[in-house]
């Protein structure tokens, strides 16, 4: 072979090894895209609310007035409203994401005070789909006494799961999705101990994907009384 050909075919060999390997049906900023969204649902999912909140959070029926960020969590003043059966009404429901590798098999914790004067007056962690679906479970007054309730709901038509007594306005709240089942939990702050409040099946007719929710309503017009949210996290259930 003549020597100047020999030196071409060299150098077509050195440019395709030096070549980057091509993925079939996924580009490079695809690939990468898939890889840092692959590397964020590993990590759990934390907000103190101090001061900040993530940017994943949304508010339906925001009422501006009606929260604030401290630097002890996020306050929301209780508002008139509901969320249990047909109104739908309530102000300042913050929703937020669920990682699709997380619908299945998640625990999501917040620690949530509140000062409830007015009967079913309510701030609660909810697994949420829309305004007419979803399982709460939270702190909420009956007759002068606070308790942990768990409730579920589905088309509109509410179901009670559990009434807990609770003499105290500051919990720390737990709900693990397994499947399709939910079940609920509560414990004082500083204890390590869960205890168990209900089990319930997930909604059938979900046709939108789960988010998580923080809610806060059945409250008095200018009763001037606020809940806080703190210590907020979500990750996936390990069993």
């Amino acid at each position: 072979m003549k020597p100047y050909l020999l030196e071409q075919l060299c150098l077509i060999v050195i440019l395709v090894n030096a070549s980057p390997p091509v993925v079939v049906g996924q580009d490079g900023e695809g690939a990468q895209r898939q890889a840092a969204e692959d590397r964020a649902e590993a990590e759990p999912i934390v907000d103190t609310f101090q001061g900040s909140m993530r940017n994943q959070w949304r508010w339906l029926r925001e009422n501006k007035d009606g929260w604030k960020l401290t630097d002890s969590g996020l306050q929301v003043l209780v508002e008139p409203g509901n969320m249990w059966g047909k109104a739908n009404d309530a102000k300042n429901v913050l929703i937020h994401p669920v990682p699709r590798a997380w619908q299945t098999s998640v625990d999501v914790r917040v620690q949530l005070e509140q000062h409830p004067k007015k009967r079913w007056e309510q701030t609660n962690l909810v697994w949420y789909y829309s305004d007419s679906t979803m399982v709460k479970i939270g702190l909420e007054i009956e007759h002068g006494i606070t308790n942990i309730v768990m409730g579920r709901e589905e088309k509109d038509r509410t179901r009670t799961i559990a009434i807990v007594p609770y003499p105290g306005e500051t919990v720390q709240l737990r709900f693990v999705v397994d499947g399709s089942e939910l079940s609920g939990f509560y414990r004082r702050p500083g204890e390590q101990e869960w205890v168990a409040v209900g089990t319930a099946a997930l909604p059938e007719d979900a046709s939108t994907p789960p988010q998580v929710s923080l809610q806060f309503y059945q409250g008095e017009a200018d009763s001037g009384r606020w809940a806080t949210a703190s210590h907020f996290e979500m990750r996936p259930f390990e069993r």
